[in-house]
């Protein structure tokens, strides 16, 4: 069990030597395992407050007179808030030894431990019902604290996921910076359908992810953005260009492969000429005059 520490507070040096005288007649270790740790001789407040503090019990012993029972209601206020309980206790009037009844102070010292003890012993049950409370407390501070480490635990994982997730932010936003500054930059925005009809008005829009990959091929990634059914470009001679080589290479993969040649049919030799008789040598040199003709008429 601990020593209870009590400090006595007198108004002067004469009064230490009679509560001195009266103590020796105590056994208070072995009675109220207390143990009288200081006698302190002043009437000054801030004096007193320097000696007393700590103390678990603080006796003012003063005079049974009107000064000393101000003195002791005054400090009485000062140290209340200083220890852990403050009892008055009176001493007989005159200081002198040889006229003091010590074995009075010795009772009334003793009485005042009595009051003491059964002020504590009154504030028992208020002590236990705080102790209770205290340990509710603790066992509710426990919990409290393992579930401060779970907390704890989720936030710091949390914390990473919010870091992780702020640096993708903070990369879609300069992508999404750069994206703005192209569009703020070229203006140029053209439906997909608008620009092939444009160029070739009779063929079939060709698939937007087929003009896509056709982006990538011709190394245009930055300078043009197909999406949406839409091109963002830079300019028009950009888009003009992709649609004309996309519309190469459909050509390309559609066109059909050539036919071989179909062999020459033989050439015929030509007839030979029959050598001319004697009659068609007649034939063609005889000459017909005009006076036979005329006279074979008139013959008919």
């Amino acid at each position: 069990m601990a020593i209870v520490d009590v400090r006595i507070l007198v108004e002067g040096a004469s009064d230490v030597e009679v509560v001195s005288k009266a103590l020796q007649g105590l056994a208070l270790g072995s009675e109220y395992n207390i143990t009288i740790s200081a006698i302190i001789p002043t009437t000054n407040v801030e004096i007193a407050k320097s000696a007393a503090a700590g103390a678990d019990l603080l006796i003012i012993a003063t005079d049974a007179d009107r000064v000393g029972r101000d003195l002791a209601e005054r400090l009485f206020g000062e140290l209340g808030e200083m220890v852990g309980h403050v009892e008055r206790m009176k001493l007989p009037l005159g200081h002198d030894l040889e006229h003091v009844d010590v074995e009075l102070v010795r009772k009334e010292l003793k009485n005042t431990l009595v009051r003491a003890g059964l002020k504590s012993l009154q504030i028992l049950p208020e002590y236990m019902a705080l102790r209770n409370q205290l340990l509710d407390l603790k066992g509710r501070y426990d919990g409290l604290t393992d579930e401060y480490k779970r907390l704890h635990g989720e936030y710091e994982a949390l914390r990473k996921a919010y870091d992780e997730l702020k640096a993708e932010s903070e990369k879609l936003a300069e992508e999404n910076s750069g994206l703005k500054a192209l569009l703020e930059n070229s203006k140029n925005v053209y439906r997909v359908e608008e620009a092939w009809k444009s160029l070739f008005p009779a063929e079939p829009v060709p698939d937007e992810a087929y003009i896509g990959k056709a982006v990538e091929k011709l190394g245009l990634t930055g300078r043009v953005i197909v999406g949406q059914g839409y091109i963002f470009a830079e300019d028009r001679s950009l888009v003009d260009e992709l649609l004309r080589t996309v519309y190469l290479s459909i050509a390309i993969r559609e066109e059909p492969e050539p036919k071989p040649p179909r062999p020459e049919p033989p050439k015929e030799e030509p007839p030979a000429r029959a050598e001319p008789t004697g009659e068609e040598e007649v034939a063609e040199s005889a000459e017909v005059k005009p006076e036979e003709l005329e006279n074979l008429l008139k013959g008919l």
